[in-house]
């Protein structure tokens, strides 16, 4: 076993990181080889409750995991970190316009951004999931200059997996026998999810969505809408947001980082928009599908994109515009 990575979680005391850690530290994202540093960040008033989560960690007696190191200041934090997954951010309370929203966390993207640029390592990898994470990510990009643009991505493999799910639980296949669904643009209830070049297994055959579902108007509709709307959804039903899932897509995303696509098959994440095929705006922090190798990603170019899907990526990449100017404003005076 080699020398062990560093690995920042920040919102180490909530709900999503309590189903994220375990399994970052048993070797389900890194490799089962691969020993650990985990260090944990949250804000002042939660240190009792991330105590706790220090002792969980230590009780789970896992031999990859070399040291917790829990902290409410940036600059312990960030100290040469080689994977950053940022899902601290403030939550949306009632009443409160997405405006408000965005305005709380520029504030806290442009001060981690910051210490990113400072502290970390240029090779760090950062995983924004706290919402609007797109736009969240973008700031923190923007905050480090010094670190490469594509060494940022957000996490739109949540909607990515509800999406392989629904069609999965619709043709009564495995999750694992749909691939190559694509979520284009923001991680909010604008995102398009496509299953145009999507793949199914159905007995051992592998034939396009369209084709096996034969439902048009269904895919075109619920199943979009469903998608869009899910995280609404378990809000509803849980009275909380998505965390076990959220934790599960983290960990998809991030080995997919670390070890690369599968052959033949794309994911979803936010990525730079910038020399993409598919006429996205430039500077924007947008949902494409990628290939990785080598711990780098490349947009999966010459998909061809018919009016329909061309009107839906145009929609949620309007909405990431004018979430940028906004964040853009806020972050000259923040």
């Amino acid at each position: 076993q080699g020398e062990p990575i560093r690995v920042l979680v920040t919102g180490a005391a909530g709900q999503i990181a309590y189903s994220l850690l375990y399994s970052i530290a048993k070797g389900d994202v890194f490799g089962k080889e691969q020993p650990l540093i985990l260090v944990l960040l949250d804000i002042t008033p939660t240190m009792g409750v991330l105590e706790g989560v220090v002792m969980e960690l230590q009780d789970c007696a896992l031999p990859l995991l070399r040291e917790v190191i829990p902290t409410d200041k940036e600059e312990v934090a960030f100290k040469d970190i080689d994977v950053a997954i940022l899902v601290g951010s403030m939550p949306r309370r009632e009443g409160m316009e997405r405006k408000d929203l965005l305005k709380a966390n520029v504030k806290i993207f442009k001060s981690q951004g910051a210490a990113l640029d400072k502290y970390a390592k240029k090779t760090v990898k950062v995983v924004v999931v706290g919402n609007p994470a797109n736009t969240n990510c973008l700031i923190a990009s923007k905050s480090a200059p010094s670190i490469p643009k594509e060494n940022f991505s957000c996490l739109t493999r949540l909607d990515h997996n509800r999406a392989k799910s629904q069609i999965a639980l619709k043709l009564g296949v495995t999750a694992n026998d749909v691939k190559n669904v694509i979520i284009w643009g923001n991680h909010s209830s604008t995102q398009y999810p496509d299953v145009n070049h999507a793949k199914v297994n159905v007995k051992g055959k592998e034939v396009g969505v369209y084709e096996a579902i034969k439902d048009d108007s269904w895919l075109k509709g619920d199943f979009i809408l469903t998608v869009q709307q899910r995280g609404a959804a378990v809000i509803k039903a849980r009275k909380l947001s998505s965390a076990m899932s959220a934790a599960k897509a983290i960990c998809d995303h991030v080995r997919d980082i670390w070890f690369g696509t599968p052959a033949g098959e794309f994911v979803s994440m936010g990525v730079i928009s910038d020399g993409n095929s598919y006429g996205v705006p430039a500077d924007l922090l947008y949902s494409f599908p990628v290939v990785i190798k080598d711990k780098t990603w490349k947009f999966v170019d010459g998909l061809s994109i018919n009016d329909f899907s061309r009107e839906k990526m145009a929609l949620t990449a309007k909405e990431l515009t004018e979430e940028k100017e906004t964040a853009v404003e806020f972050l000259s005076s923040a």
